[in-house]
């Protein structure tokens, strides 16, 4: 368990670092100045100052933070000061909002890049069936290999997975490819009223590797399929599809990393590195993902602020832009300590 907790504060620290990395470049590239650069929040455990701004890194590995001249401050100092956030155009701050995220998606694709070039690819390729197969009663044929799914192009088998797990009784469309010939075949899924979802009664895989310059597009179709298990499980939530046990805090994620350690151990130090590096890029495309969404306190909620400003021509008062801020932090605080709770009795339980 000390492996895996250690373990877990390097990824997290690594997409904190990329995260917070994103702002304070773009910051500066546009003139912000950035009075401090936080990696974990509460006590200091190291502090160094370097020109303008603060380096520190804090006891508790829940997040970091840019924070940048006059973004929460009225001062008159602050309020006069060209580099200040405040002061800086709207269009500069939307692109130092962004780059927190964007430099998220960045590091899961160069991540991406060395899985892809060193990992075992699972292609989508009819592997067998199950009984009373739908799709085997349609026409599908083991040593398919599946190229769309209701008109989405599949490159992998994780993606025919999640399709499926999705299927609420609609028509499936595939186009397959057998013996170099493409084939069009469509069915329903048939439901299983114990388990109360739809299944396709196939199962897809084949092993291979991906080299030369085919690993850029396969390194973005695996950091892509990350994208779609992210908004999938945002889809579930909207419609209740999610239970609190299905969110995961810092001791939920050690927990993941540790059974993720344990299960890939036996198989040598490459696979253990390669399987915690493909668990890095879900991680750093969901936290992507997450701080883009308009909710007050994260990045996307200042976005929102910014388009705001663009379309009305003038900013939101900073006085109410900071009540909404504060409501919406307070609440993700609130929300973090329940699953932090919920994390614990999971975990000793």
């Amino acid at each position: 368990m000390i492996v895996s907790i250690l373990v877990f504060l390097v990824i997290i620290g690594v997409i904190v670092i990329s995260h917070e990395g994103g702002h304070f470049l773009i910051a500066r590239v546009n003139g912000i100045r950035v009075q401090e650069f936080t990696v974990g929040v509460g006590p200091a455990l190291w502090k160094r100052k370097k020109g303008d701004t603060v380096f520190a890194l804090r006891l508790l590995p829940f997040g970091g933070a840019c924070i940048f001249e006059g973004m929460y401050d009225d001062e008159e100092e602050t309020i006069n000061d060209e580099h200040s956030y405040r002061n800086a155009g709207v269009w500069s701050r939307i692109a130092t909002g962004v780059a927190g995220p964007v430099a998220n998606f960045l590091l899961g694709y160069l991540l991406a890049l060395i899985v892809t070039a060193f990992s075992v690819w699972s292609f989508p390729v009819v592997a067998g069936f199950t009984e009373d197969s739908a799709a085997q009663a349609a026409g599908l044929a083991e040593g398919d290999t599946i190229l769309s799914m209701n008109g989405k192009r599949i490159h992998m088998a994780g993606e025919v997975t999640l399709m499926s797990q999705l299927n609420r009784g609609e028509t499936v469309e595939l186009i397959v490819e057998r013996d170099g010939a493409k084939r069009e075949i469509s069915f329903t899924p048939r439901y299983s009223a114990e388990e109360d979802r739809y299944y396709m009664g196939l199962y897809v895989g084949k092993a291979g590797s991906v080299d030369g310059i085919r690993v850029l597009p396969y390194a973005w179709y695996q950091e892509k399929y990350y994208f779609d298990l992210t908004f999938t499980s945002l889809k579930m939530l909207v419609h209740g599809g999610l239970t609190l046990d299905d969110f995961a805090g810092p001791v939920g994620m050690v927990k993941i990393v540790d059974d993720t350690y344990e299960s890939v151990k036996p198989y040598g130090l490459p696979s253990v590195v390669l399987t915690l590096l493909e668990l890095t890029v879900l991680l750093t495309v969901n936290l992507g993902v997450m701080n883009l969404l308009p909710i007050p306190g994260l990045d996307g909620g200042r976005l929102l602020f910014a388009l705001i400003e663009v379309f009305r021509g003038k900013p939101v008062p900073r006085d109410k832009e900071g009540y909404v801020h504060l409501a919406g932090m307070i609440a993700l605080v609130a929300f973090m300590v329940v699953v932090l709770f919920n994390d614990i009795g999971k975990f000793i339980g």
